[in-house]
């Protein structure tokens, strides 16, 4: 099958919404990835998560799409497109992970060809890259994705595309690719691009933690944050950018923010503040409650509202909800969770949850959560101020 474009990691969450958009555009992908279960969902024109957008034009766009895991069908693209991520081991990037995919992709790939990252990487990386697939290869390019968690599809053509490259070949191809589906192209060198995406994620985590830790502040002197929150925002411009405190997670922030750190030798220290402030997060809700009931917390029943990393999205990975439920677990708790969207064993229906437990505990602001009623008699832990009125 001959392609314009092959996307490695075509069935994620970066890298679909990207291939339907191409498509869109009246270019033929091809979307390889070893999740034998997404791949059967695609060539169903089914979605296999959550994206806003995303279904209509996966049908609209049927003849031009084809979903394999079989690398051979890289050979048959004109412009291969990396959408994979860099997965973090002890707050370290594990680059063995990405470079393992391309040894065993290499032999499918032509140095004639484009040949775009678009993952969130170590910075260094394309220069590591290019010196592994060869001397010939003096076509890729770096462009990094920053869309929301499904609103790819909505976003992508209202945001600049960063686009960087090796050579002035690599970034003209790139900027002639992306025009395709946004409006401005900003060029940079590769590492401006590189900290351009962890800056922006790592920049978000900080902020999440500030209004964490001011949750916290709060709690220690009996002060509802989200009142106090609600009076620096009142008439006051300056405050308005302050989140609302809660569970800080996803696949990028805690990981990006990683990254920089390891980058910068252990010396972020921003960043190595915000993530023990985020990610210490379930165990200071933890602490709440085991202050306010101290010897009979055994014996109350515990539920977590939301399972996915944040509001309105069936995506898990790494969401502190999770984290919560199994660091209560371990505690030997009585905990049950749940959640709208998200697809897993052991959820429960939020009804008895709400129902048969005695703490509530809100992980996940879900929208759909806005017409539940929590009676009085429950002890409601919402750090969000999601159901204050």
């Amino acid at each position: 099958m001959k392609a314009d474009i092959a996307i490695i990691g075509g069935a994620g969450h970066i890298g679909l919404p990207l291939g339907i958009l191409f498509a869109n555009k009246g270019k033929k992908v091809i979307l390889y990835d070893k999740n034998k279960n997404n791949i059967e969902k695609i060539n169903k024109l089914k979605m296999p998560f959550m994206e806003e957008g995303g279904a209509k034009l996966l049908k609209k766009n049927k003849n031009k799409i084809f979903a394999t895991t079989d690398k051979k069908f890289l050979k048959e693209a004109k412009i291969i497109i990396i959408c994979i991520g860099t997965p973090v081991k002890k707050s370290k990037p594990d680059l063995n992970f990405f470079f393992k995919m391309f040894r065993e992709v290499k032999n499918f790939l032509n140095p004639k060809k484009l040949l775009v990252i678009r993952s969130s990487i170590y910075p260094g990386t394309c220069l590591k890259i290019q010196k592994f697939l060869g001397k010939n290869f003096k076509n890729i390019s770096y462009c990094p994705e920053r869309v929301v968690q499904g609103k790819s599809i909505t976003e992508l053509n209202k945001l600049p595309q960063i686009v960087s490259g090796v050579s002035e070949q690599s970034i003209s191809q790139s900027k002639k690719l992306f025009k395709l589906i946004c409006k401005k192209i900003i060029i940079t060198s590769i590492l401006e691009a590189e900290l351009i995406k962890l800056f922006s994620n790592a920049w978000r985590y900080i902020n999440f933690s500030i209004s964490n830790q001011f949750f916290a502040i709060c709690e220690k002197f009996g002060i509802n944050f989200n009142v106090l929150r609600n009076n620096m925002i009142d008439g006051y411009e300056r405050n308005k950018s302050i989140p609302k405190a809660g569970f800080a997670a996803g696949p990028c922030l805690y990981k990006d923010t990683a990254q920089l750190n390891a980058f910068l030798q252990n010396s972020f220290t921003l960043g190595i503040a915000a993530t023990k402030i985020n990610q210490g997060f379930p165990k200071f809700i933890y602490e709440k409650i085991k202050k306010k009931f101290k010897n009979k917390l055994r014996k109350k029943k515990i539920g977590i509202l939301g399972a996915a990393f944040k509001s309105d999205i069936d995506d898990t990975r790494d969401s502190l909800s999770i984290e919560l439920y199994k660091f209560l677990k371990k505690k030997g708790l009585k905990v049950n969770i749940s959640d709208d969207y998200v697809k897993m064993q052991n959820l429960v229906d939020k009804k008895k949850l709400i129902k048969y437990s005695d703490i509530i505990i809100l992980g996940v602001p879900h929208s759909s959560y806005k017409k539940i009623k929590i009676p009085k008699n429950k002890y409601l832990i919402d750090s969000w101020g999601f159901f204050e009125k």
